[in-house]
């Protein structure tokens, strides 16, 4: 199924979104487009009705012909550190990957399952679910880079008090030519990461995240926009709608953003809204063909950078 060689402009969705937007298609017979659809989701406290409205979302998405469909970080419980244990299950078997595998056969569609709490040996992780077309779970992200801060007079936020973290780049194959590259919120804050994704194969770098309204206004684009640079590849971003009942404000403002660092699509705010993106694959070879960064890479000067990477070609 992917990437689409498609030409037809999708329609507009019709339903109860705040907002929801799907932009035409290219028109050249040649570009490989691959429809992304980002579900920036209300997410609530209770389990069982945010399980009911990701399945209407990803529905409402795949009707409006997307290939790929994320999921924001957290999405089937409160984005809180006294409540990912209490909501943790496992990744195999445990209803909201179950929900997602069946959506993604029953619609022929990929699923990014943004992040859920998943319980394994008796540790909680912060986990992203990758699935393909036919239902198949093909990988999964343990965040890496848990998000511990503290901003004085302003926010404190410490995932190391219930979670674990994971100790792997995360990628797998889309078709012969592309590959996904998955990571979590935090994560995109270390360039490492994300060339790492780069040297294992991925053309588009996905992370869903929650940033907070801290963070979220300096930070959340201008990290897409710079890993979209570094590893010269697509960056989504994808983040829950802002639920004013929460102790935890999430910014919203999920984007898209080319191999050139551009910005392709925007959630209009920080509403409930499907964001689609038509992502052109060519641009990717084109934009390293013309700015050779790994091959231009000084490992004599600054080192090694990653430990276990080798920069060579």
């Amino acid at each position: 199924m992917l990437p689409r060689v498609a030409l037809a402009t999708s329609p507009l969705l019709a339903g109860g979104l705040a907002a929801q937007r799907a932009p035409a298609r290219a028109q050249s017979t040649k570009t490989q487009t691959l429809r992304v659809a980002v579900v920036q989701m209300l997410v609530g406290s209770d389990k069982a009705t945010n399980l009911k409205n990701a399945e209407r979302l990803v529905h409402q998405a795949c009707d409006g012909h997307a290939d790929v469909v994320v999921l924001p970080e957290i999405w089937n419980s409160p984005y809180a550190v006294d409540q990912f244990r209490k909501h943790a299950e496992p990744i195999e078997g445990g209803p909201s990957v179950e929900l997602l595998k069946t959506l993604a056969k029953e619609r022929n569609v990929w699923i990014v399952g943004g992040s859920v709490p998943e319980l394994h040996d008796d540790k909680v992780y912060n986990t992203a679910p990758i699935i393909n077309e036919k239902g198949e779970l093909v990988a999964k992200h343990r965040k890496v880079h848990l998000f511990d801060i503290d901003v004085p007079g302003k926010i404190r936020f410490f995932e190391s008090e219930t979670l674990t973290g994971g100790d792997s780049a995360t990628v797998t194959p889309l078709n012969d030519e592309h590959s996904l590259g998955v990571a979590i919120c935090y994560d995109v804050r270390f360039p490492e990461l994300a060339i790492t994704m780069r040297k294992k194969g991925a053309s588009i770098l996905v992370y869903p995240g929650a940033f907070n309204t801290v963070t979220g206004p300096p930070h959340w684009e201008l990290l897409a926009r710079a890993r979209a640079l570094d590893a010269q590849a697509f960056v989504v971003c994808a983040s829950p709608a802002r639920n004013p009942d929460s102790a935890y404000q999430a910014y919203g403002h999920s984007v898209v953003v080319d191999p050139w660092g551009a910005p392709l699509e925007r959630c209009a705010g920080h509403g409930e809204e499907i964001l689609f993106a038509d992502l052109d694959l060519n641009r990717v070879a084109e934009v390293r063909k013309s700015m050779k960064l790994l091959d231009q890479r000084r490992p004599d000067v600054y080192g090694t950078f990653i430990e276990g990477v080798d920069w060579k070609e």
